[in-house]
């Protein structure tokens, strides 16, 4: 923590003598030590929060420089969602749910409000459709 953030300490540790104004001891001589236990409590908090947020951004940094490393290119999976695309729209859905969305068959039923069994045998189609599709389109290709 900096001088910069002097000002935002100095307000945070006013409000908590304003809200706990009651707990202000009437000595002032103990008054002047409680305000100072105070202060002493928002700097050390705020110093923690300083280093979480520094410790937040060179995980995000890290991450960021691992996944643009191993990031697809703009066509990878291009394929697959074009055969994806070409399937009858119930089972599109159900493969989005499950393998876009990250729903279970159980939930993907719930919420299609049909029976499980439907569900299940629904996937397990669009499952092999996709598959045939992807691997014509693999021996179409030179």
């Amino acid at each position: 923590m900096g001088i910069d953030g002097a000002p935002d300490v100095l307000a945070e540790i006013m409000t908590v003598a304003w809200r706990r104004a009651a707990d202000v001891p009437l000595d002032r001589t103990e008054a002047r030590m409680w305000l100072f236990g105070v202060a002493r409590m928002t700097i050390a908090n705020a110093s923690r929060g300083e280093i979480r947020r520094r410790r937040l951004a060179d995980r995000l940094r890290s991450v960021t420089a691992m996944s643009a490393a191993t990031a697809p290119s703009a066509d990878a999976g291009l394929e697959v969602r074009d055969a994806l695309d070409r399937l009858p729209s119930d089972l599109a859905q159900i493969v989005r749910l499950v393998h876009w969305d990250g729903f279970t068959l159980a939930e993907v039923a719930q919420f299609l409000e049909e029976p499980a069994s439907t569900v299940r045998s629904r996937y397990r189609r669009a499952c092999d459709a996709l598959a045939s599709a992807l691997l014509i389109g693999a021996r179409s290709q030179p």
